[in-house]
C-alpha cells in the first residue's frame, strides 16, 4: 500500500465571482518510506496540496487517499496518530509552554494518565535534540531552530507513520538548516517514516530527498529521484534547478547523480 495516492485532482478557489484553478487533473503517488520533496513556483498550490492530504481542504474533484483511507476521514479524532504536520513557522500556541504544546494532541484524547503524557513528551524532546530543561520555556523564549524542533516533537507525539513538513528550514541560518536536515534524515530512518516536504531550499532538496515531485502547469509534471528531475525538459525545471543557485547547490549531490 502506498502512503498517499492522489488521482484526477482539481482544486478551484472562487471569490467575488472569479474562479482560479490551482490544480487540474493532478496525479501523485507517494510510496511508503519515501522522503519526498514537493517543489513548485509561487501559486502552484504546494501548501494547498498538503492541506488536502491532511483532509483540511476538500478538492472540487478527484480522490486523495492517505494510508489506505480517504483523506477527509483524517479530520476525525485520532488523525494525529496517522499524520503529523509541521507548519512553516511552527504554529506553537504562544500561551502554552513547550511541554504543553507537545502534549496537546495527547491531552485531546482525555483519557491518558499524566505520568504517561509526561514520559511521552520527554521522550520526544530528547528525540528532537532538546534538553528536558526546555520543557518549561515559553515559545517567545525560543530561537527559530528550537521552535522548529518543538513543533516537530509535537508532530511526532502520536507516532504517526506519515509526516508532512511545510518549508521546514525557512528562516534558519545554514548551520541550523543543516542540523535540522540531519535530524529529519535520522528520524526518517529510525522511525520508518514517510516524509513529504514542501520546500524551495535546493540544499535541503539535494541533501535528503529520495524523490522530488515538481508542481507546474497545475499538475505534477515529474516525480522522480533528483538526478532524473534535473534532466527533465521543462522551463520551470531549468530555471529552478539549473540556474546559478541550482548549480551551486548541486555540489551536494554525488558525482554519479550530477552526471545523471
Amino acid at each position: 500500500m502506498n502512503a498517499v495516492e492522489i488521482g484526477g485532482l482539481w482544486s478551484v478557489f472562487r471569490s467575488g465571482g472569479m474562479e482560479a484553478v490551482i490544480h487540474k487533473d493532478l496525479d501523485l503517488t507517494i510510496r511508503r518510506g519515501e522522503l519526498l520533496s514537493l517543489v513548485g513556483g509561487s501559486g502552484s498550490g504546494k501548501t494547498v496540496l498538503l492541506r488536502q492530504i491532511l483532509g483540511l481542504t476538500q478538492p472540487l474533484r478527484g480522490s486523495v487517499t492517505v494510508l489506505g483511507k480517504p483523506a477527509m476521514q483524517l479530520t476525525h479524532r485520532g488523525a494525529a496518530s496517522r499524520v503529523g504536520m509541521l507548519f512553516q513557522h511552527g504554529a506553537l500556541y504562544s500561551a502554552f509552554t513547550v511541554f504543553e504544546n507537545i502534549a496537546f494532541p495527547l491531552r485531546e484524547l482525555k483519557n491518558l494518565p499524566d505520568d504517561l503524557v509526561r514520559d511521552a513528551v520527554m521522550v520526544k524532546l530528547q528525540m528532537v535534540g532538546l534538553d528536558p530543561a526546555q520543557a518549561h520555556k515559553m515559545p517567545a523564549d525560543l530561537s527559530g531552530g528550537m521552535i522548529k524542533r518543538v513543533a516537530l516533537a509535537r508532530a511526532l507525539i502520536m507516532d504517526p507513520p506519515l509526516l508532512l513538513l511545510d518549508e521546514p528550514t525557512a528562516g534558519l541560518d545554514p548551520d541550523r538548516s543543516d542540523a535540522f536536515c540531519d535530524l529529519v534524515r535520522s528520524l526518517h530512518r529510525e522511525l520508518d517514516l514517510t516524509v513529504v516536504m514542501v520546500t524551495h531550499d535546493l540544499d535541503t532538496i539535494y541533501d535528503i530527498s529520495t524523490r522530488v515531485a515538481v508542481l507546474a502547469d497545475k499538475r505534477v509534471i515529474v516525480n522522480a529521484p533528483p538526478r532524473d528531475v534535473i534532466a527533465f525538459d521543462h522551463p520551470f525545471v531549468r530555471e529552478f534547478f539549473l540556474g546559478g543557485r541550482g548549480r551551486r547547490a548541486m555540489g551536494l549531490l554525488s558525482p554519479s547523480v550530477q552526471a545523471g
